[in-house]
């Protein structure tokens, strides 16, 4: 099983960026995905999370707003437009599939995890 997650960088507060994570269709197709971050010395904490139909959506207090996620069946990708960043928003984000249809805000609900993109955001 491979999630290959891009899109991360060095932007300024204010901007945006588009975060993308592509799984197998036969990993992800049935399977709820999320995305979740670490900032340094901090625990993994939940960001947003979307179930197999794309019709439920859930997202963190911070990232309300602000953050959309959304996913591309056919391609078996989940995205995170991030607009409107902060430096708070610093951190490694990871993306996940599920262990079911649903979309979770529990690190626990999740199977497979990528390797992490970093987004840096300066002020």
């Amino acid at each position: 099983v491979q999630l290959q997650a891009s899109g991360g960088g060095l932007v300024q507060a204010g901007g945006s960026l588009r975060l993308s994570c592509a799984a197998s269709r036969r990993t992800s197709s049935n399977n709820g995905m999320g995305w979740f971050r670490q900032a340094p010395g901090e625990e993994r904490v939940f960001v947003a999370s979307i179930d197999w139909r794309g019709e439920n959506t859930y997202y963190s207090d911070s990232a309300k707003g602000r953050f959309t996620i959304s996913r591309d069946y056919a391609k078996g990708t989940v995205y995170l437009q991030m607009n409107s960043v902060k430096p708070e928003d610093t951190a490694v984000y990871y993306c996940a599939v599920a262990r079911s249809s649903s979309a979770s805000t529990q690190s626990s609900a999740y199977r497979y995890w990528g390797q992490g993109t970093q987004v840096t955001v300066s002020s």
